[in-house]
C-alpha cells in the first residue's frame, strides 16, 4: 500500500509497505527494521513476533533515548508480546503501542508528522 498524507518535513517518512517490504526514501527494506525521524536501522527483530525479547525493545529505546512512544509492528497480523515486555517499556515512562505492521507504519507517520519523539520497530509480513 502506498500513502502520502503525512508531512515528511520532520524526518523519515514511510512511503509504502506490503508483503515485499517497507519503502522509505525510495529504498525497500524486506526485513525487520527500526525507524525514527532521524534514521533507519536494518536487521532488527526476531523472525517471529512471539520471539520478541526485552533486548529487542531495549534496542528501540537505545536508538532514541528521549523516545515518547514506541510503535511495534508485528507483521501481517497483530500479535501481542509477553506482558513482561510491556512492563519493561512502560516502566521507563515510554508509551508502547502494538499493532500489525501496516497500522504501525501509518501510526508512525502520523506521530512523526506531529513532531512526536517516536520509534517504530517493524517486523515484516510472514
Amino acid at each position: 500500500m502506498r500513502f502520502s498524507e503525512a508531512d515528511g518535513s520532520n524526518g523519515q517518512l514511510i512511503d509504502a509497505y506490503g508483503s515485499d517490504g517497507i519503502l522509505i526514501g525510495g529504498r525497500r527494506f524486506p526485513r525487520g527494521l527500526i525507524v525514527t525521524p532521524n534514521q533507519v536501522q536494518e536487521g532488527w527483530g526476531p523472525a517471529h513476533p512471539a520471539d520478541l525479547t526485552v533486548e529487542h525493545l531495549d534496542a528501540l529505546i537505545a536508538i532514541e533515548p528521549d523516545t515518547q512512544v514506541i510503535v511495534l509492528g508485528t507483521g501481517e497480523t497483530q500479535v501481542f508480546p509477553d506482558p513482561a515486555l510491556y512492563f519493561a517499556v512502560i516502566g521507563r515512562g515510554v508509551g508502547f503501542e502494538v499493532m500489525d505492521t501496516g497500522a504501525a507504519c501509518r501510526t508512525y507517520n502520523i506521530l512523526m508528522s506531529e513532531g512526536r519523539r517516536v520509534v517504530a520497530g517493524l517486523l515484516p509480513w510472514r
